[in-house]
């Protein structure tokens, strides 16, 4: 199985390099990188070139024009230009454990999407991880809360608790894994969705109406996610009402999807 790694990122480059730096420890790296870039300056581009030179894999950069927060836009020209037959995509603030594609390779099987876990670190412990530090294991300092459970990990356990994590793990776009044929017949992310908020859970309910359903990755596709300030949420219960007019209409197709981008 082929699989591509996208990452989103805006105007944070020194933890995209730290992020960088995890996906070159990969165990099973990826066989395609995505780098989606929401109009950031070029230091951003700077690390992306200088991480191809490292690696013996395609490193494909993609970039729109910051105009606000426009996420389910950049995921869509992210996956335009994926190859790869599953697709893995993450936040450019997700520092992720030598395992994670390993772990999303082995849990993945066809119709179902993968939903992993985020595990928030302290801002103390973002820094040092910026600075090079590894990030804590499940009884380290740093991890917030009970959430650094998620840090366990056991492929025997993966199997085991699929279920287990489709009930307790919240839909969050960072850590999520699909097949690209699924993500082309629902035309991919929304983009009438703008500013934070319900772009994923309106991708991953419309994918569940086409037949595809969701499991929890727990015990493994490990990520922790660096400290910083939210983003803003203006927007949220206009998104909020979008999403649950989507699925009062059923719709599965979205309108103003990744067509635009092929």
């Amino acid at each position: 199985m082929r699989v591509g790694l996208i990452i989103t990122t805006y105007e944070w480059p020194r933890a995209l390099a730290s992020v960088l730096r995890s996906v070159r420890a990969q165990r099973r790296p990826p066989n395609e990188l995505i780098i989606a870039d929401d109009g950031s300056g070029i230091d951003t581009r700077l690390e992306v070139a200088a991480f191809a030179r490292q690696v013996h894999y395609p490193v494909h950069y993609v970039r729109q024009e910051h105009q606000g927060f426009r996420l389910a836009r950049l995921r869509n020209l992210a996956l335009a230009t994926a190859h790869a037959e599953y697709l893995v995509f993450i936040d450019g603030d997700m520092v992720l454990h030598p395992e994670f594609l390993a772990d999303h390779c082995r849990a993945a099987r066809p119709d179902f999407y993968l939903q992993g876990a985020r595990i928030p670190l302290d801002k103390e412990t973002t820094q040092a991880v910026i600075q090079g530090a590894s990030p804590p294991g499940v009884f380290g300092r740093g991890a917030i809360g009970r959430r650094r459970l998620h840090a366990i990990h056991s492929p025997i356990l993966q199997p085991l608790l699929g279920g287990l994590g489709r009930r307790i793990l919240a839909i969050k776009g960072c850590n999520q894994g699909f097949w690209r044929q699924d993500l082309l017949k629902i035309n991919g992310y929304d983009e009438a969705f703008t500013g934070w908020g319900s772009e994923d859970k309106d991708l991953c309910w419309r994918l569940e109406l086409a037949g595809v359903q969701r499991q929890g990755l727990l015990a493994g596709g490990i990520a922790y996610h660096l400290n910083h300030p939210p983003a803003a949420r203006d927007q949220a219960a206009i998104n909020l009402q979008r999403f649950r007019e989507t699925q009062k209409k059923r719709r599965m197709r979205c309108a103003c999807g990744v067509d635009r981008h092929c």
